[in-house]
């Protein structure tokens, strides 16, 4: 199975030249995923991490992907969980929602792959291995304890979905814990919308 392949500095053919962000529509796709952006301690939390890997204060600390039905499936401290969009009505956020071109079959497939990973630990030591790595200082041990599905932070829950599906956002190889919210935002912003087929 194909679909759209990307990295943060050279986007898929069909999404390449736009470094900024546009107006995106309202009504995401099962499939679709979004990064928000998130306060308290749990949101300063992300933010030191990503700021750790390199990423300075990023906007957006949380990442999470519709499954329809009004749900999402997202990685929280205490587990990845199904909850209702609504919970992140008025909040600042950025959807891959028009930006990407999925069939019924992948859509369908990164909807099983989400509900597969309900229930999995959540895992702050993830953004410790991104800083190692970063420094070029992380051990194999910590890389494979990070490539465990057996517990994911928000980011690594969406690409890992992805990765299950048959599509690969990133080219360089990097492992799915390898994916922070910042990453997922600057993939986001390099995809323009994609036009919509005429209407007769």
């Amino acid at each position: 199975m194909t679909g759209p392949r990307s990295n943060p500095q050279n986007s898929n053919p069909q999404n390449s030249n736009s470094q900024n962000s546009e107006p995106q529509p309202s009504d995401p796709q099962p499939g679709d995923f979004a990064v928000v952006r998130i306060s308290g301690d749990v949101g300063g939390l992300i933010r030191f991490g990503q700021w750790l890997n390199g990423d300075g204060f990023a906007n957006f600390e949380h990442a999470f992907i519709s499954v329809g039905d009004g749900q999402l499936v997202e990685a929280q401290p205490g587990g990845a969980r199904l909850a209702p969009l609504t919970e992140y009505d008025g909040r600042q956020a950025e959807w891959s929602t028009g930006r990407q071109a999925l069939t019924g079959e992948q859509r369908a497939a990164l909807v099983a792959a989400a509900h597969r990973y309900v229930g999995v630990p959540y895992s702050f030591l993830d953004y410790g291995s991104l800083a190692l790595a970063r420094l070029r200082l992380r051990p194999g041990f910590v890389k494979r304890y990070v490539a465990d599905t057996r517990h994911m932070i928000c980011s690594q829950l969406v690409d890992q979905c992805y990765q299950d599906a048959g599509i690969h956002l990133f080219r360089d190889g990097r492992i799915p814990g390898d994916v922070t919210p910042a990453d997922l935002h600057r993939l986001l912003v390099s995809w323009p919308l994609l036009e919509a087929p005429d209407q007769a």
